[in-house]
C-alpha cells in the first residue's frame, strides 16, 4: 500500500548517470559520488575520431569531502527539496556543479525512503511474529481442551466458534485501523508505526457532565443570547488526538454495521411503527464503547428505513458536506460545523473520508432545547458496494467540554438501487439529559418522533422528491397556476428554500444565529429576539423582531396542516390579509403528497397599500411533521424571479408555523390519553418594526408583536376548534 509512496522520487534518476553494480555504495552518507566534467570534454573530443578507433570509456566519479557533504547534510534537515536558486547557492559555497547538488538531494531522499521502507518491514515482520505466537498458542490450547460435560476432547468446531469469530474480527478491525491511518498519518505528522499498537475498541475516558436549565433567560433587555456557547468555544483536535480519532472511528463504523443489519432481540418494534433498542442486549452484544451511560443521561436509539429517489453518490456528497447537510435538514440541524478534515477519501470519492465536526439538533420550538454535539464523522465503501455515514462523539476527548447530549455509533447505510432510487436504514442513538424539555413536548420527545431515525429518514424522504421535482422536464401545461419554465421553477424553488432556512433559524431554542433574546418580554410563553439587518441583499434593511410562541391543541396535525396551507381559510387567521380574499397564482408540486407544494399567492385587498405586494408560501409534511411558511414579497421582485433571474437579492422576512404531532398517549393539561389525536403547533413572526438599523428599539414595538401573535393564536383556535364542533 506504501510503496508508491516511498518511492516518489524514483523517476528523477532517469537524469543520473547509469552506474554499474559497485556503484551501489553511492548511497552510503560518505561515499555518494557524482559524474565529473572530464567525462564531458573527452566525449566531446572524441567526435572528430574515426568511429572504429572509438572504445567505451570508463565513467570518471569523484568522491564528495567530508565538508561538503556535512554541509549538505546540515541544509538537508532543513530543506530536502531545494530549489534552483537555492541549489546554486550551495554549489558556490562548496565548489560543486548544480548538477552534482541535484543528484546528491535525489539520492539522500531516495536513501531516506529505502531506511523507512526497511523500518516498516521490520515492523510488519515483528508483528507477523507475534501473530504466529499468538495463533500457536489458541492451537496449543484446543489441543489441550477437554468437554465440560464429558471430559473427553473438546471438538474443535464446538470450542473454537467464538475464539475463531473474534480472532477474525480482531483481523479486521486492526486491518481498518491500519488503512485509516495510513491516510490519517500525513495530518497527524508521525509514522505509521507509531499507529500500530492501537487496538480496536473505544476509549473509556469519563466525561465531567454539567446539567444547565432552560427556560427564559436572565438579565437585561439585548443580552446576547449564547454568549457563551460551548459549541462556539470548541476548537479542532489536536497533533495527540488524531490517532484516538481514527480507532473511535473504525470502531463505530464496525459498530453501526452491525446494528443497521441486527433483528432481534437488539431491536424491538415500539409504538408507532418504530423500531427501538433492546439495551440490555445492546450492552451484551457491545461490551466495549464510548463508556457507560452517566448519571442523569437517558438512552433514545431508533431505526427507520426507507426508499428514497435519489442516487447512493449524491447521498453521500449530502451528508459529508456541512453545508448541503444542514440545508437539506435545516428543520433538524440548526448549525453545522467542520472543524477539521483528516481525510478527504481515496479515489476520487468520500471513500475513508473522515472528518470533526460540531453540530446543534432542534425541534422546531422554542420549548425544547437544543442538543449540541462535538463529533467525527467517517465514511466507508464496503465490499458489497454499500456506503455507510457515521457520527460518534469525541466528548472523552474534551474532558473540560460540558455536554447535556452524547451521540453514540449513528448514522445510515446508503445501497444503491435502479433507476437512481437509494435504500436507507438509519440508526440513531443518542444519551441525553432532556430534564428541561417542557412538559407538553416531553411524550414526543421520548417518544423518539422528535430527534430519532424516523424524523430524519422522513425529512430525507421529503427533501430527495422536492429536489427531484425541481428537476423535473415534463410539467402539465394543464393547471394555468402551473410554472412550466424551468428556470422559473428553479428561482422560484431556490427562493423557497432559503425563506424556509431563515424560518427554521428563528423558530427554535438555537444559539446559532445572529439574534437577541429580549428577556423582559412581560410573557412567559413568548420568545422574542431582535437583530438589526444591514448590507444583506436578503432582507430588508432595519431592525427586525421574530417571535415564537408553542402551544397544544385539540386537533389532529394534519387536520391543523390542511386548514393552514389552505389559502381559503387565510382570511380566518391572517390579521395582516385585513379580511381580503387569497388567491392562488402560481405553483409548484414538491412530491407525491398534494400537501407538499411552493406557492404564489395574491391578497385581494381594499387596502391600496397591499396591491404591489404578493405573498410565497411552502407547507411540506411528511410523517413527523409539517410546516406552513410565508412571507410577503414584491411583485416585480417576483416576476424577476420567476423569468429565471437571481433570487438571491430578493428581500425576505418568513412567518409562519410548525405543526407537530403531540406524541403518544398525551392529552391536556398532562393526563394521559391514548390516542387523544393533538398537536404541538409552534406560531413564529418576523416584523420590520425599523426601516433604519441605527435605530433604538421601543418597548411598544415588542408588545405589539406580542399582541399579533397572540392576536393570531386566538384566532386559529377558534376557526379549528369551532370546526371540530
Amino acid at each position: 500500500m506504501f510503496q508508491a509512496n516511498m518511492f516518489e522520487g524514483h523517476h528523477m534518476f532517469d537524469m543520473a548517470p547509469k552506474s554499474s553494480e559497485n556503484d551501489s555504495s553511492m548511497l552510503k552518507d560518505d561515499d555518494y559520488e557524482t559524474k565529473s566534467g572530464t567525462e564531458t570534454m573527452e566525449a566531446q573530443s572524441g567526435d572528430d575520431k574515426d568511429p572504429s578507433e572509438q572504445r567505451p570509456k570508463k565513467k570518471r566519479y569523484h568522491r564528495h569531502t567530508q565538508r561538503q557533504i556535512q554541509d549538505m547534510e546540515a541544509f538537508f534537515k532543513e530543506c530536502p527539496h531545494p530549489d534552483d536558486k537555492q541549489r546554486k547557492e550551495l554549489s558556490r559555497e562548496l565548489g560543486l556543479e548544480p548538477l552534482q547538488v541535484k543528484f546528491w538531494f535525489q539520492n539522500k531522499r531516495t536513501q531516506m525512503k529505502a531506511q523507512h521502507e526497511r523500518s516498516e518491514n521490520s515492523i510488519l515482520k515483528s508483528e507477523n511474529e507475534r501473530l504466529r505466537a499468538e495463533n500457536n498458542r489458541y492451537k496449543e490450547a484446543l489441543r489441550n481442551a477437554s468437554c465440560p460435560n464429558c471430559g473427553g476432547p473438546a471438538a474443535l468446531g464446538e470450542m473454537s466458534f467464538d475464539e475463531q469469530h473474534l480472532r477474525i474480527e480482531n483481523v479486521r478491525l486492526r486491518e481498518e485501523i491500519d488503512r485509516i491511518s495510513g491516510i490519517a498519518a500525513k495530518y497527524v505528522g508521525k509514522p505509521l508505526s507509531s499507529l500500530s499498537n492501537l487496538s480496536p475498541r473505544f476509549p473509556t475516558r469519563s466525561l465531567d457532565l454539567g446539567v444547565s436549565s432552560f427556560g427564559e433567560q436572565s438579565g437585561f433587555v439585548g443580552e446576547m443570547f449564547g454568549a457563551t456557547d460551548l459549541l462556539r468555544s470548541v476548537t479542532g483536535p489536536t497533533e495527540a488526538d488524531k490517532p484516538m480519532i481514527v480507532e473511535i472511528a473504525v470502531a463505530a463504523m464496525e459498530e453501526l454495521m452491525r446494528m443497521a443489519q441486527a433483528g432481534e432481540p437488539l431491536w424491538i418494534h415500539g409504538e408507532n411503527n418504530t423500531e427501538q433498542l433492546n439495551e440490555e442486549e445492546y450492552l451484551r452484544t457491545f461490551t466495549r464503547g464510548i463508556g457507560p451511560k452517566h448519571l442523569g443521561m437517558r438512552s433514545e436509539a431508533s431505526r427507520e428505513s426507507a426508499v428514497v429517489i435519489m442516487n447512493h453518490v449524491n447521498l453521500v456528497e449530502i451528508l459529508m458536506d456541512a453545508n448541503q447537510w444542514s440545508t437539506i435538514f435545516c428543520g433538524i440541524v440548526s448549525r453545522a460545523m467542520t472543524l477539521e478534515v483528516l481525510s478527504t477519501g481515496v479515489a476520487g470519492n468520500y471513500n475513508g473520508a473522515l472528518q470533526v465536526m460540531t453540530a446543534e439538533f432542534q425541534v422546531p420550538s422554542p420549548l425544547v432545547p437544543t442538543r449540541e454535539n462535538y463529533f467525527v464523522r467517517y465514511c466507508k465503501q464496503h465490499t458489497d458496494g454499500t456506503w455507510a455515514v457515521v457520527d460518534v462523539s469525541l466528548d472523552s476527548l474534551r474532558p473540560s467540554l460540558l455536554s447535556k447530549c452524547r451521540r453514540r455509533p449513528s448514522g445510515c447505510l446508503i445501497q444503491e438501487l435502479p433507476n437512481g432510487y437509494s435504500k436507507v436504514v438509519w440508526v440513531e442513538h443518542i444519551e441525553v439529559d432532556d430534564r428541561s424539555v417542557q412538559n407538553i413536548y416531553r411524550p414526543l420527545v421520548n417518544s423518539g418522533l422528535a430527534f430519532g431515525a424516523k424524523r430524519w429518514v422522513g425529512t430525507l424522504d421529503r427533501q430527495c422528491e422536492r429536489l427531484a421535482s425541481s428537476m423535473a422536464i415534463n410539467i402539465p401545461t394543464g393547471d394555468l397556476c402551473v410554472i412550466t419554465t424551468a428556470e422559473g421553477r428553479k428561482s422560484m424553488l431556490k427562493l423557497a428554500e432559503r425563506m424556509v432556512m431563515s424560518f427554521c433559524t428563528g423558530v427554535g431554542a438555537s444559539t446559532a444565529h445572529a439574534w437577541t433574546t429580549l428577556s423582559t418580554t412581560g410573557s412567559d410563553d413568548v420568545r422574542v429576539m431582535t437583530r438589526k439587518s444591514m448590507d444583506d441583499p436578503g432582507r430588508p434593511p432595519g431592525i427586525v423582531l421574530s417571535a415564537a410562541t408553542s402551544f397544544w391543541i385539540p386537533v389532529q396535525s394534519k387536520r391543523m396542516f390542511d386548514f393552514l396551507r389552505d389559502e381559503n381559510n387565510r382570511s380566518e387567521w391572517d390579521i395582516l390579509s385585513n379580511g381580503g380574499q387569497v388567491q392562488e397564482m402560481a405553483h409548484i408540486a414538491n412530491g407525491r403528497d398534494p400537501g407538499n407544494c411552493v406557492s404564489l399567492l395574491r391578497v385581494n385587498s381594499a387596502n391600496s397599500s397591499q396591491s404591489n405586494m404578493l405573498i410565497l408560501q411552502e407547507s411540506c409534511t411528511d410523517s413527523t411533521g409539517s410546516y406552513v411558511i410565508y412571507a410577503p414579497v414584491d411583485i416585480s421582485a417576483m416576476n424577476i424571479v420567476l423569468s429565471g433571474g437571481d433570487p438571491d437579492y430578493v428581500a425576505l422576512l418568513p412567518s409562519g408555523f410548525a405543526i407537530l404531532p403531540d406524541g403518544p398517549g398525551y392529552g391536556p393539561a398532562g393526563i394521559l390519553d391514548v390516542g387523544s389525536g393533538g398537536s404541538l403547533l409552534t406560531v413564529a413572526f418576523q416584523i420590520l418594526v425599523d426601516s433604519v438599523p441605527t435605530a433604538k428599539l421601543s418597548l411598544g414595538s415588542v408588545a405589539t408583536v406580542n399582541s399579533l401573535i397572540k392576536c393570531t393564536v386566538e384566532r386559529i383556535k377558534a376557526a379549528v376548534m369551532c370546526d371540530n364542533a
